[in-house]
């Protein structure tokens, strides 16, 4: 799909060693580009991503030094090994201060620029990991599973199989809570970039200037707050998949930017100067109309275009109802952590009479919380749909005596320890799951008499 050879930059102005190292390095996995001058490896720099450069120090239009701040400019983690005839330690410490990866000394054997290069380039591999480890932690966790791929979903898994082959732009489209996201990983982990990043912004997430920011990265200086230089989200994704989910609520001028980048395959760091080449695969999503948003100007009409070569639409689940049954035995099997449950016809028979306006992710909600709250092993999600007119959650926690209704502190309470438990006692999961912070849970935690202000929490 995509070329995963890397990038070799030579610039030397003896073109008998030139020829000799490009001979010797160019490969399947490797592309090898030769300059004479510094003018001319720059210009390669400059139109095109490299991972190695190897710089000679004396060059006709400049010393091979001054150029290493440039090349970085255009792309920061290039790798630099500096060549030199005339070997010093002063040479090699102005080298390094100036942005270079390595040092050699000139007449070097081929076999040490070699073990250089491979060193380079493990290098930039480990850091590509450890970069897409840190913005994405958070990330790793949504389900990439297709529910029901043979049943109402049969035609979207041929489109899925199709557009996993190709390397075009694909649209998703469908209500919210279809499993637009599951769709998008399941499109890059069939891909060939299966290895590489898959990274997700939601449009809608982020205020203007800060979507702007997310998507392109910005230079030290470039506003108030930006006290270093930060990559944006496509150039964390080099070589990957951006799922750019809700793109109906892009600003226009940024639609605009996001067509360049799909047709130049270019991006400029806000107040940055250079022009970064990338190699991105864009999958968008969009639970809105997007055609009537092309016709009332509000979302360009060749961005449409660009983006839907590929277009996925995923079918609401009450035009699927057929699938709920192997939904639900879905949700049971990975949610009910061995508990002997089950489903009777009745309750599937409500449940498939039902609209799901929240569609799949609804029901997945609905059964999480019938497994929670309900600890008989016949379950009755049914008591749960809103807006049926008939039965409310409220059943779940009617009680004999009284006046048939549990305190809400007791409620909220048993809640907070039947998921603790599930955690398996672990604070900070418990927290995230919930939606609250570690501080209020170990408040409440408190108040139940679960832990003391002197226990010693571990995360």
């Amino acid at each position: 799909m995509r070329n995963p050879a890397r990038n070799i930059l030579i610039i030397d102005d003896d073109k008998g060693l030139c020829d000799t190292l490009s001979d010797y390095f160019v490969g399947e996995k490797r592309n090898v580009f030769t300059a004479h001058t510094g003018g001319e490896g720059l210009s390669i720099c400059s139109q095109q991503k490299v991972d190695v450069v190897l710089l000679d120090q004396k060059l006709p239009d400049v010393e091979g030094v001054s150029l290493c701040p440039t090349i970085l400019q255009h792309h920061e983690q290039t790798k630099i090994i500096f060549m030199t005839a005339y070997p010093s330690f002063e040479n090699a410490v102005e080298a390094v201060k100036m942005g270079a990866y390595d040092y050699l000394s000139k007449p070097f054997e081929l076999e040490e620029l070699e073990l250089t290069i491979e060193r380079a380039l493990r290098t930039l591999e480990l850091e590509g990991i450890e970069q897409l480890q840190s913005y994405k932690h958070d990330k790793e966790n949504e389900e990439t599973v297709l529910v029901c791929d043979k049943g109402g979903l049969a035609e979207t898994m041929t489109l899925v199989d199709v557009a996993a082959t190709e390397n075009a732009p694909v649209l998703i489209t469908g209500e919210t809570g279809t499993g637009k996201s599951v769709v998008a990983r399941i499109i890059h982990f069939k891909s060939s970039a299966h290895k590489k990043a898959f990274l997700c912004i939601n449009c809608a997430a982020f205020p203007e200037n800060l979507v702007e920011a997310e998507l392109f990265g910005y230079e030290k200086g470039a506003f108030t707050g930006a006290v270093t230089a930060r990559k944006g989200i496509f150039e964390l994704a080099e070589g990957g998949t951006l799922f750019l989910d809700e793109i109906g609520a892009m600003p226009l001028h940024l639609q605009s930017k996001l067509l360049g980048v799909l047709e130049e395959k270019k991006i400029r760091r806000i107040g940055g100067e250079s022009i970064k080449p990338v190699d991105v695969r864009i999958i968008a999503a969009s639970n809105t109309d997007l055609e009537s948003a092309v016709k009332n100007k509000l979302f360009r009409e060749d961005l449409y275009y660009r983006l839907s070569v590929i277009r996925i639409h995923i079918p609401p689940l009450r035009e699927r109802s057929e699938d709920i049954v192997e939904l639900c035995d879905y949700f049971i099997r990975t949610m009910a952590k061995g508990r002997e449950v089950t489903l009777p016809d009745s309750e599937v028979k409500k449940l498939m009479e039902y609209e799901w306006p929240g569609n799949v992710r609804e029901l997945k909600n609905l059964m999480e919380r019938s497994l929670i709250l309900q600890r008989e092993s016949v379950l009755k999600p049914s008591e749960f749909l809103r807006g049926n007119g008939t039965v409310t959650a409220t059943s779940a926690f009617s009680v004999p005596g009284g006046n048939g209704i549990i305190p809400l502190e007791e409620v909220e309470k048993d809640y907070i320890r039947h998921v603790l438990g599930r955690f398996s006692g672990n604070y900070t999961h418990t927290a995230k799951a919930l939606g609250i912070s570690l501080s209020t849970l170990k408040r409440k935690l408190r108040s139940y008499g679960r832990i003391s202000h002197q226990t010693k929490i571990s995360h």
